[in-house]
């Protein structure tokens, strides 16, 4: 038996009485239509088994293909459970549901860690944090536009926060009640895999591969104006972003004697604070009576338990919207710094 000829762009047109074009911009350009109108033609086509134009002979005919790759430094499953790197993909989401285009995820971590086949047929691509190797960019088609956030790629345009001045004011802020005990808690610093105390042995990544090294400058700034001597605060590692790897490394800090148990800890991601503050009121250790805390992020999390979490605030759903509107286009392509915001919690008056 023949299977039934599969409706095309024409057929539906022909079908509900309008052009092709209007039929193409209801699936690619919806900015194009009224809602009313998009809606019809999306309805009529799922009632007619049309699914939409063809993308391959689209990529093909015109050499773009309207998809956006983001490129991921960790996992699938990490990115999208992490706060920070969610709120980012739903900005560079939002901008390119509203013109038309893809999403394509790459995870730069797990299998071999190298991009997809798929990747060739996306139109650019958005580099979204430390990548593992070098080896991953190197597989990119060099062709393609590509910006970089927060980190540099050569000769690319970038999205960052002023990491260093963020980190700055709010240790700053912390030390204007001097700490007898401070500890910086610092998020994959290293080279080596290092969850726990930083020592000699171990060996720092790059200014330019890590956002840690611009958050310890700022640190190292404000205990430096206070009269601290940077080197004289010891410095502890969290491998992963996660409740789960960084319990251990601060239940360690946690469980020293009362006289040699940090009474402030400058942290360098909201979720290393919040599980440090999960452990300290586990352990029955008042804060900020007995111990400080400030965070890196601003995640809703942080804001809304008590007691709130004092912190400086990116905002990563901009910086998502931001780096999407300087892949269509739509912005310069050329550094874009934003800006950040110091949010005083209870954790750290």
């Amino acid at each position: 038996m023949t299977p039934p000829r599969r409706m095309t762009l024409k057929d539906l047109a022909r079908e509900l009485g309008v052009s092709t074009a209007t039929i193409s911009n209801a699936f690619n350009r919806p900015d194009q239509l009224s809602p009313n109108l998009r809606e019809r033609i999306l309805s009529e086509a799922s009632r007619l088994g049309y699914s939409g134009p063809d993308a391959k002979a689209r990529s093909l005919r015109t050499g773009r293909s309207r998809i956006v790759a983001v490129v991921l430094a960790e996992s699938l499953t990490y990115s999208l459970n992490d706060a920070v790197a969610s709120e980012f993909l739903s900005g560079v989401a939002e901008v390119l549901d509203a013109h038309g285009h893809t999403l394509l995820l790459l995870p730069g971590r797990g299998h071999d860690s190298q991009p997809a086949g798929s990747a060739n047929i996306a139109d650019g691509f958005i580099v979204y944090g430390l990548m593992p190797n070098n080896q991953l960019l190197q597989r990119l088609p060099f062709q393609r536009p590509l910006v970089s956030v927060d980190f540099d790629v050569e000769g690319c345009p970038t999205v960052h926060i002023d990491d260093t001045e963020a980190s700055y004011h709010i240790a700053c802020h912390a030390l204007k009640q001097r700490p007898e005990r401070p500890a910086i808690i610092n998020l994959r610093l290293t080279v080596e895999p290092c969850n726990g105390r930083v020592t000699a042995a171990h060996t720092m990544l790059p200014s330019t591969s890590t956002i840690s090294r611009a958050r310890l400058a700022g640190f190292n700034e404000a205990l430096e104006e206070h009269g601290i001597t940077p080197g004289a605060v010891p410095l502890w590692n969290i491998e992963e972003n996660t409740f789960d790897v960084c319990s251990p490394v601060l239940a360690e800090l946690l469980d020293q004697p009362e006289h040699l148990r940090p009474d402030l800890l400058l942290c360098m991601s909201d979720r290393i604070a919040l599980t440090a503050l999960t452990l300290a009121e586990q352990r029955g250790i008042r804060v900020p009576e007995a111990l400080r805390i400030t965070g890196f992020d601003g995640i809703a999390e942080g804001q809304y338990r008590a007691p709130r979490l004092t912190t400086v605030r990116q905002d990563s759903v901009g910086k998502g919207r931001v780096a999407a509107q300087m892949i269509l286009g739509q912005l310069p392509a050329e550094q874009q710094l934003l800006k950040t915001e110091l949010l005083p919690g209870d954790t750290c008056p």
